[in-house]
């Protein structure tokens, strides 16, 4: 089922359909993002991409990756890439890249925790983003909302998503925050 576009602020497709752009979507964990942005795909393209950038961590993590390609269905078109995103070709083509956090994470491990160097590398990764020929409808959290995190490295990651969720959001064309299923326009 498509939101009721009129009735929750969310995004108009048209907006973006038949042009390239940044659409950002972000919101707590379990809040509706993955769900809105595939129903969203689905209006702006039969054939949508659809960009995981999980690592496969353990058997826990395995399950929630089954759940989520089982979600889709054969419009799909299912790509998986842990971090060089914008070395992908997509043909012009609208591309949900899920999720923003998970993505993070691959740059910040490899990267041994040095947040400088995660940001100088994903903020390279969606400039090329930004500039090429496709819609791409990027999902996040915002972790800044809930609890503090007990760790160094977890305060750290939790600056490292914060920062990269706004340099997101100002590149982005439309931002949409989801809170408990619905999506709310901040943006566009």
């Amino acid at each position: 089922m498509v939101p009721d576009e009129k009735a929750n602020n969310s995004p108009t497709p048209e907006g973006v359909r038949g042009r390239p752009g940044l659409v950002f979507i972000t919101g707590g964990a379990r809040s509706g993002k993955s769900r809105y942005a595939q129903e969203l795909a689905l209006q702006l393209s039969n054939t949508p991409v659809y960009l995981a950038t999980a690592r496969h961590w353990d058997d826990d993590f395995e399950k929630r990756i089954q759940r989520h390609q089982a979600e889709r269905d054969e419009r799909w078109t299912s790509i998986e890439e842990e971090k060089n995103i914008s070395g992908l070709s997509f043909l012009n083509n609208v591309v949900v890249v899920d999720c923003v956090t998970l993505w993070l994470t691959n740059f910040f491990t490899d990267n041994k925790y040095d947040i400088d160097a995660c940001l100088q590398q994903c903020k390279q990764e969606i400039d090329k983003l930004n500039r090429a020929e496709n819609t791409f409808i990027i999902i996040s959290n915002e972790l800044g909302m809930g609890m503090h995190a007990e760790t160094e490295i977890g305060r750290k990651f939790t600056d490292l998503q914060g920062w990269m969720n706004q340099y997101i959001a100002k590149q982005a064309d439309k931002v949409v925050f989801m809170v408990s299923g619905i999506p709310v326009a901040i943006k566009g």
